[in-house]
């Protein structure tokens, strides 16, 4: 290692030491949908002659409660070993608050509240500076459009929200790329999780990753959209092969890259004590899930968890930047059994059959409440086979690709070893006397 410390970026490198939002008020967009807008219609017609009193009831009907669900939140991030610069950044925010950032290196404390809490991890591209400009566009922009539809505690809504999110993100993103000569090419990955009860819903775009710790189990609650991850879902590689692959950095969507994303929208029903850690590939790609795994379990502190994490991957080499966010889960939450603990896995969220009824919707809604998978993909049949001579640049055609700087290329530095050692034996034998 290099002696390098890590850098203690407030969310996304944007407002700092736990400032407030200055925009505090909501945009005119979101003062203006009514409360109709906001909620299904259930079509039932008013009980005759009871009106008023049905109006003056509905207006005193309480919010529905929330169950204060604690979190304790930490995020880090750091350049690397190899590159330049860090194109990472990453997102916390109380929406309920309207805050966002942390003070210092302490454990920033939540209790969830009718806004929710709101956190990211993006992986810029493009080289130059514009990967590092992608990222924080999709953390600045996320941001805002949840804050600018926060204050509500349905979970249905917050799922749309974010969905819309993420889309938004990857439209203005790739307005900014087309505008912009030195941008051209940008894009990022996103992975984005919300609650605002103790469902923790997730937001996919690209190859950055989410995991829960529940008892001794460490599991992925999201699918990388990569063609390494793809090839091994198909039974075309094995992990072991997947770690030598050439084509590792190839992701098959991201935001930014395209007139359109497909969200891959998931859920996990948290548990007490459950420890969530999302992070870009700088630690996924360098440090095994089983290192992973035995690193949270020792180390419940969010803070301590994300420095040694991020040690970790830099120990390993170090190819990459490397961000870490890590929240663990506490207060009105179910005790985390056995069954609990064996239930955990990668779950799809199906949003309500009334969503693609509703005005404004997206086109992509109707087919994520139905439940399909529209995770990006290449087509794989059963005879597909990977091989030396496959043409890859015809089966992806324009799939974005991460321009990852490769580190050291271990057998031309063996080879150079060898040949630094032969030349220092020469010396000694025929050149020093």
């Amino acid at each position: 290692m290099s002696g390098r410390q890590p850098e203690e970026s407030a969310f996304g490198a944007a407002v700092k030491d736990g400032a407030r939002d200055a925009s505090a008020s909501k945009p005119a967009e979101a003062r203006a949908v009514s409360s109709e807008d906001e909620t299904p219609k259930s079509g039932r017609s008013e009980p005759k002659g009871e009106a008023k009193d049905g109006e003056a009831k509905a207006e005193a009907e309480p919010k529905p409660e929330v169950k204060p669900i604690l979190a304790k939140v930490f995020g880090r991030t750091d350049v690397g070993q190899i590159r330049e610069h860090n194109e990472d950044n990453f997102l916390i925010a109380d929406l309920s608050n309207r805050v966002r950032g942390i003070a210092g290196a302490t454990t920033k404390e939540f209790e969830l509240g009718q806004g929710g809490l709101l956190l990211a991890v993006c992986d810029g591209m493009g080289g130059a500076a514009a990967g590092e400009v992608a990222s924080k566009l999709a953390t600045d922009i996320i941001y805002e459009r949840m804050l600018a539809t926060a204050g509500h505690h349905e979970r249905d809504r917050l799922a749309i929200d974010l969905v819309r999110a993420l889309e938004e993100a990857g439209v203005r993103i790739l307005a900014e790329a087309n505008s912009n000569r030195a941008c051209r090419g940008m894009g990022t990955t996103a992975t984005v999780a919300a609650l605002v009860d103790d469902h923790l819903l997730l937001g996919q775009v690209g190859d950055s990753r989410a995991y829960i710790l529940r008892g001794s189990r460490l599991v992925q609650v999201t699918r990388d959209q990569s063609l390494v991850n793809q090839l091994i879902e198909a039974g075309q590689l094995t992990e072991e092969e997947a770690e030598n692959f050439e084509h590792s950095n190839i992701i098959l969507q991201a935001l930014g890259t395209a007139d359109a994303v497909q969200v891959d929208l998931t859920y996990v029903k948290l548990c007490k004590g459950d420890f969530l850690m999302m992070c870009s590939d700088g630690l996924s790609g360098m440090v095994r899930d089983a290192e992973i795994r035995e690193t949270m379990s020792k180390l419940k502190d969010p803070v301590e968890a994300c420095r040694v994490l991020i040690e970790d991957a830099n120990h390993a080499g170090g190819h990459d930047n490397v961000t870490v966010i890590a929240a663990l889960f506490d207060g009105e939450l179910p005790e985390a059994d056995d069954a609990a603990v064996a239930a955990l896995k990668y779950q799809k969220y199906a949003l309500p059959a009334w969503v693609d009824a509703q005005a404004g919707e997206t086109a992509k809604m109707p087919a994520l409440s139905l439940g399909k998978d529209d995770s990006p993909s290449i087509e794989i049949n059963g005879e597909f086979e990977v091989d030396a001579d496959m043409d890859w640049d015809e089966l992806l055609e324009d799939r974005p690709m991460i321009p990852r700087e490769q580190g050291p290329d271990m057998s031309r530095m063996f080879v150079w070893a060898l040949l630094l050692a032969a030349a220092v034996l020469f010396y000694l034998l025929f050149l020093r006397h």
